[in-house]
């Protein structure tokens, strides 16, 4: 007679892993995305599915929004590609196995409330404030704020998602090692070559998770619109935000939701497909 399969112990220990996922993660995202189905302004899950949520959307100007979202997620991307990279090689090359270390230090402000280092933004850069108001009098020079304007939101994004960058970078570029570097200079390669052939190749897969975990997050953001833009640009968060409160239509919120979900998620598994981060990590 055939014995029943059994489990083996590393499936057991599984076991509550997946409940877990299923039950914190998976179940409420087909909430969500069976919510989105629901006639508009309903609470309940329970009514006939019906499209007419999307087409809301789609008739209205809420692209804007979306467009926006995408277009500073993506700046905030490069700006902090350019700030971050050299950071990070310098803190490798200088300080060795303690870059990691020294990295975490740029983790300190998460431990303070976005709110309140973006209103410390707004003190620095108001008018007569602590940045205007010191040039102006101790230095004569009198500048219009940057305050509530697009260039205020992109700042205060860089700033905030600054560490999720960082960390991932310092740990790619040292997982570059020392004695590839040397094997290159030693076979005539220049400077610039070294880099281009075998740093930046090594080092791809923090870059490649520095950008789409920074891209993830920005695409999301909405306090720095809120505080440092003045309502001059709606994200994509905020429009879902309204949805769920203000408006009390939960099903174009959640309409909203999946729609983002399909977006980023669209973006990011070209990415992965692009850069094919197995082959980075040696696994191929």
């Amino acid at each position: 007679m055939r014995r029943p399969a059994r489990l083996s112990p590393g499936s057991k220990a599984a076991v509550p892993v997946l409940l877990f996922l299923l039950v914190g993660f998976v179940a409420p995202l087909i909430a969500v995305i069976w919510f989105s189905f629901m006639p508009p302004r309903s609470f309940s899950l329970a009514a006939a599915p019906s499209l007419e949520n999307y087409t809301t959307i789609f008739n209205s100007t809420s692209y804007i929004s979306f467009l926006w979202s995408l277009v500073l997620a993506a700046a905030t991307v490069v700006l902090l590609a350019v700030i971050c990279f050299p950071i990070s090689y310098g803190l490798v090359r200088v300080f060795g196995k303690w870059a990691t270390l020294l990295t975490l230090l740029f983790t300190i402000p998460l431990f303070v409330s976005e709110n309140i280092r973006l209103y410390g933004w707004v003190l620095f850069l108001i008018k007569n404030g602590v940045l205007l108001g010191s040039l102006d009098t101790y230095f004569g020079i009198e500048l219009e704020s940057i305050l509530f304007t697009r260039t205020a939101i992109l700042l205060g994004m860089v700033y905030v998602y600054l560490p999720f960058m960082l960390f991932p970078l310092t740990l790619g570029i040292s997982m570059v090692p020392n004695e590839t570097r040397d094997a290159a200079y030693d076979l005539g390669a220049t400077r610039w070559q070294v880099f281009r052939e075998v740093e930046l190749p090594l080092s791809m897969p923090g870059v490649v998770i520095g950008f789409l975990l920074t891209f993830v997050l920005a695409v999301g953001a909405i306090t720095e619109a809120k505080v440092l833009g003045g309502q001059r640009i709606i994200p994509v968060a905020q429009d879902i935000e309204i949805a769920f409160t203000y408006a009390q239509n939960w099903p174009l919120g959640a309409a909203l939701s999946v729609l983002l979900m399909l977006v980023v998620g669209t973006l990011v598994l070209l990415a992965l497909w692009r850069f094919d981060l197995d082959r980075f990590l040696g696994r191929k």
